[in-house]
């Protein structure tokens, strides 16, 4: 087994039409990847790439906060990223009278940068393989007993390779289906600040509508930098902390771009399932990516009703509706591809396949029976679960309601001593404070109101919470009436101490287990949440332990029935660091359509409506290009600003911020999002359409030097204009 998988983690598909396909781990290219990236134009060589020696490309690639990348450009410590990566952390640096989400920010000084709370960067050291060391804890054990020991073991190593008094953290991660195990270590730095960010009309040009879509004009980066303190070490932030002196930063590259250049992009994904079952494709278009898209869009629409009344709303509810409005569309796109490419029938001959070699082998015959049978038990609940999750819990109300189940367990807790209960209530108290700041009560009520009638709609009858529809019914009114449901919620936001400084202070000056239970909103959010963790999550769990164990098995399986298959494999993204090579490339998505590989500032214009919500753009911004005052940024090729390109690299979520960079490792554009027609990548990468959409490096330039006015920024990097 360990020789396959370190034939695996050493080779690419050497057929061409797949050459894109794949994010591979830095540490183990192996010379038939790093060739093949040669092939495609990479002019570095291995050690520049990942080296644990020397300084190299994998020293200037950060885990951005909690599931973005960023990358440093200096030898400052600044970092580019995303827009949306850094969203959360501008709009808390902003206020109405400094509304830096609005109006756009550049710090023209170190002390002028804008501390982000809670933001952090983690830099990867080393990554060790400990596959021997897991298996062999491992040996003979299956199912829950396996993940059980698996655990343990890993927790073991984590502790092993960690040291907070360094900062340093390790996290082992379980590759191939819990096959393979690598352990990654990372230093983290606390001290993160805010440098410089667009306008929101630039930074999120296009919205929604053009969320997902090429072609694509969005200045989607954000600036900000590491620091240290004095020593030169990881630090919590002091004004005392200086900017960190990274081991390696990218050079930027202003020469331009042409259809065809290598193209390379290291990066976090964050998770892909590309051994997914024929199973686990239907559950996904049948049931929840539905029940999701359609839960979220109630949300979303009940939101954004309030943010366009006033630019306060807008400001708090920012951060909460791009997270839900990205995914929501996402999963929209991915059922509609999954269907549209009958993924379902390519894993069902896959596994027909399988299943033809596995007869007559006693660890493996049993797997797709098994596995099917593990679905069909499952699969009556899958809804209620995505409707619990995104649609009851989806209001901000009920879900900070749910979590004070932590409270009502320690006043139930027999010899629980008054110190616990302290230090429960402690918790619960700073929690809702954090909570009111960013509750809008008119589209949270609305969001119980539709939500709570679309469980009652969509789920079946048996799997209400008891007599809580029947209680609705009687207080309330007629179930069948949306007004019914509004009546529950305007009550239940009326009179829960949750809103009540009195009620909630006399609460926490004397709990009680029957105080907690008798407040409507408590009762409301763990009607639903009892329901299921009494006799839906027994079965969520069963299925999970399961698919995990057959999942082993199957991939297992296939990488013995097909050893030439397995030398083409790698594993899926785990939110650990992986690069991705291939070209900038224009594509054909339809009949009569050719879509070109840039997108420039023609085209923006094109799309400007002024004082819409999702086109407008700042005058002192189009009063530049009206003058064409590009600078050097500009393509004299096409005589205009490249604002955004496409390559064919493989990517997914957690990849956005990462950097793009030519055959020589220079930057030349942060990726941020994938194109519409492919987004069933995270199932199956789509050879002919995936499109990976860039924000050209040139444009970042020319927003923070021309449109900012930040030209010390720009004199911290290392340009390449040759």
């Amino acid at each position: 087994m360990k020789k396959i998988l370190a034939v695996i983690a050493l080779s690419v598909t050497l057929l061409r039409s797949y050459a894109d396909e794949g994010m591979w781990l830095p540490l183990l290219l192996g010379q038939q990847v790093y060739n093949d990236m040669v092939k495609r134009g990479l002019k570095l060589k291995p050690e520049q790439l990942y080296s644990i020696n020397k300084a190299s490309i994998k020293d200037a690639i950060i885990i951005f906060g909690n599931g973005c990348t960023g990358e440093i450009v200096s030898k400052q410590g600044l970092i580019f990223t995303n827009h949306h990566c850094g969203y959360a952390a501008i709009a808390a640096a902003s206020s109405v009278e400094h509304n830096y989400l609005r109006d756009g920010f550049y710090a023209k000084s170190f002390q002028e940068e804008i501390p982000a709370q809670g933001l952090t960067a983690q830099f990867l050291l080393k990554i060790e393989d400990v596959t021997k060391e897991v298996e062999t804890a491992l040996n003979g054990l299956s199912g829950a007993d396996r993940l059980k020991k698996q655990a343990d073991v890993i927790a073991t190593i984590n502790a092993r390779y960690s040291d907070s008094t360094q900062s340093i953290e390790a996290r082992v991660s379980p590759l191939f289906k819990n096959n393979q195990f690598l352990v990654f270590v990372y230093q983290r730095y606390k001290d993160i600040r805010l440098v410089g960010t667009p306008p929101e009309s630039v930074g999120k040009y296009g919205g929604d509508t053009d969320n997902w879509e090429w072609p694509r004009h969005t200045g989607d980066f954000s600036v900000f930098r590491v620091y240290m303190n004095k020593e030169g070490k990881a630090a919590d932030y002091s004004p005392n902390n200086v900017p960190l002196k990274p081991k390696y930063s990218l050079p930027v590259s202003i020469k331009g771009i042409k259809d065809g250049d290598y193209a390379m992009i290291y990066g976090y994904p964050g998770g892909t399932n590309r051994y997914e079952t024929s199973y686990g494709v239907k559950l996904s278009t049948d049931i929840n990516n539905p029940s999701l898209v359609a839960l979220r869009d109630v949300r979303l629409k009940a939101m954004f009703e309030e943010m366009k009344k006033d630019p306060a709303i807008k400001l708090q509810l920012a951060s909460s509706y791009a997270g839900i409005a990205n995914y929501w569309k996402f999963f929209d796109g991915e059922t509609k591809q999954l269907l549209k490419y009958d993924v379902y029938g390519q894993k069902k001959k896959a596994e027909d396949a399988f299943q033809k070699w596995a007869n007559g082998k006693p660890e493996y015959q049993n797997v797709m029976s098994d596995w099917g049978k593990v679905y069909a038990d499952w699969l009556p609940y899958a809804k209620e679960r995505m409707y619990l999750n995104e649609g009851i819990l989806g209001s901000p109300l009920a879900a900070f309601a749910s979590s004070l189940m932590q409270v009502e367990r320690v006043l139930n807790m027999q010899g629980s001593k008054p110190d616990d209960v302290k230090k429960a209530m402690d918790d619960a108290n700073a929690r809702r404070k954090t909570f009111l700041a960013d509750e809008n009560k008119v589209s949270d009520q609305k969001i119980m109101a539709a939500t709570a009638e679309m469980f009652y709609t969509d789920i079946d009858k048996s799997q209400h919470p008891i007599g809580f529809y029947e209680n609705i019914k009687t207080t309330y009114g007629d179930l069948k009436d949306p007004a019914t449901f509004k009546k529950m919620a305007a009550d239940v936001f009326n009179t829960t101490m949750i809103f009540n400084d009195a009620k909630w202070d006399q609460f926490v000056k004397v709990p009680t287990a029957s105080a907690l239970q008798n407040d409507p909103a408590y009762a409301y959010a763990t009607a639903f949440v009892k329901n299921y963790t009494g006799k839906y999550l027994p079965k969520f769990q069963d299925f999970t332990t399961k698919n995990n164990e057959l999942g082993r098995l199957y991939l297992k399986g296939i990488m013995e029935m097909d050893p030439v298959k397995a030398k083409k494999m790698y594993p899926d993204a785990t939110f650990t660091m992986r690069v991705s090579f291939g070209n900038v490339k224009s594509y054909t998505p339809r009949d009569a359509t050719k879509f070109d590989y840039v997108c420039t500032m023609k085209g923006v214009m094109e799309k400007y409506v002024p004082g819409d919500y999702e086109f407008d753009l700042p005058q002192h911004y189009r009063d530049l290009v009206a003058k064409k005052d590009y600078g050097q940024y500009i393509d004299k090729s096409r005589n205009d600003l490249v604002v955004t390109f496409i390559t064919t690299n493989d990517i997914t979520g957690g990849n956005s911020g990462s950097p793009v960079m030519d055959a020589y490792g220079n930057l030349i554009g942060l990726a941020f999002d994938g194109n519409y027609e492919a987004l069933s990548h995270k199932m199956a990468f789509d050879k002919d359409l995936n499109r990976t959409i860039c924000v050209d490096v040139r444009y970042v330039l020319w927003c923070i030097d021309k449109l900012g006015g930040a030209s010390n920024i720009v004199s911290e990097l290392n340009l390449v204009k040759q």
